[in-house]
């Protein structure tokens, strides 16, 4: 028999039984639905993350206090309180590639006006914070460098922290109580939204770093110190000189390790692309679970369906039929089977990342690698689950099979 009777035989035996065609299918189309709306989420969550991170500008670096070891127990970065705000005075004095460098505290508190309250993150920070994240005012101003240096109590504040507090009213020159503090609004951050993990960066309360750091959080070090380079080719220059500013103010020596830890956008931007890489890669590979289901389905109604059709497959042999004909057949229905349960598990998969995106604001993002290697797979799926009943089914004895009720 020719290639395309072959063929022609397969489909008419698909399109004879189209109920057990298409749930044979459906483990196939909700494997790769479900691998490709995986990986989308991963990928997006991936690319949002690194969106957020670009925005904090490239010439960004954060130093935070080292991490203690003691009794041999190891804190982590930031365990240490071997930062101060006279550590950022001399980055700001005596790195010339450090364009702004500013002091920044932080704590989580409840913000009280009118009767009405919201937990929120509490940051002291310094007046050129804005400047350094890149972040602009939606109304009012910003505190100044005198307000930082007299420890003023006044505070901006995120568009999440105005809407629950405040609702329709024009927070600037109203006073909140953070701690039984009386804080006067000042400004409105402009809004920006979550990020790729879901944090809400408009839900904050800025306040100079003295008057969080003494009032509120009563300590004497700094939690954080950002520091912003002259230029994105600066960078490394910049951490190469905050290193040295620091290391000897610290009087550290040769052989002590530095007590403090630099990071700058590149190394954030790595380490959260490596966390969710492994995510997305978990994601992908728990999906394609379900693709090794379906084909153990395809597997095992094809070993029913050769059952069922013994006498049809020994009627053809008897005729003339070889038992290549009849392997290549059931391999045809295999492929075709997975081939096109995966062609509408990639509409499906789609389609749904693209809903998700709608009803919850996720990110997700439509990975063409993964609709590739899902459909390809699923090919394979057709081909190797499909291969043991195709064998089966061309190794029947003819005079058996016809004998077969």
């Amino acid at each position: 028999m020719s290639i395309f009777s072959v063929i022609k035989l397969a489909l008419i035996s698909l399109a004879r039984n189209k109920t057990r065609s298409i749930l044979t299918a459906l483990g196939i189309i909700i494997g790769v639905s479900s691998v490709i709306t995986m990986v989308g989420l991963g990928q997006g969550a991936y690319w949002s993350v690194q969106d957020q991170i670009s925005k904090l500008g490239t010439s960004l670096l954060m130093v935070m206090p080292g991490s203690s070891s003691q009794g041999g127990f190891h804190g982590g970065a930031g365990s240490l309180t071997t930062l101060t705000d006279d550590d950022t005075e001399s980055v700001s004095r005596d790195c010339p590639s450090a364009k702004y460098a500013g002091s920044a505290v932080f704590t989580a508190g409840q913000a009280v006006f009118s009767g009405q309250n919201w937990s929120t993150r509490i940051r002291g920070v310094s007046e050129n914070y804005l400047d350094i994240r890149n972040w602009n005012l939606e109304e009012g101003e910003f505190f100044s460098e005198s307000d930082v240096r007299t420890g003023a109590k006044i505070c901006v504040l995120g568009k999440t922290v105005v809407d629950n507090l405040f609702g329709n009213i024009n927070p600037v020159g109203k006073r909140i109580r953070i701690k039984k503090i009386p804080f006067e609004v000042v400004g409105v951050l402009e809004p920006r939204g979550q990020t790729g993990m879901g944090e809400d960066q408009d839900d904050t309360v800025l306040a100079p770093f003295p008057t969080i750091q003494q009032r509120i959080m009563g300590i004497t070090n700094i939690n954080l110190m950002l520091v912003s380079a002259i230029s994105d080719e600066a960078v490394n220059d910049a951490k190469d000189e905050i290193t040295d500013t620091l290391r000897r103010k610290h009087k550290l020596s040769e052989t002590d390790d530095d007590d403090f830890t630099i990071m700058t956008q590149a190394d954030i931007s790595q380490a959260a692309g490596a966390t969710l890489g492994i995510m997305a890669l978990l994601l992908g590979c728990v999906a394609s679970v379900s693709l090794l289901v379906g084909g153990i389905g395809i597997m095992n109604i094809m070993l029913v369906s050769v059952t069922e059709r013994t006498r049809e497959i020994g009627i053809r042999m008897a005729i003339g039929a070889k038992s290549r004909d009849i392997l290549i057949q059931f391999l045809i229905e295999a492929m075709t089977l997975s081939g096109t349960g995966g062609l509408i598990g990639i509409a499906l998969g789609v389609g749904a990342t693209h809903i998700l995106t709608t009803l919850t604001e996720w990110p997700t993002m439509v990975s063409l690698p993964a609709i590739a290697g899902s459909f390809l797979f699923s090919a394979f799926v057709g081909i190797f689950f499909g291969l043991y009943p195709a064998w089966k089914a061309s190794k029947l004895d003819p005079i058996e099979a016809l004998r077969f009720e």
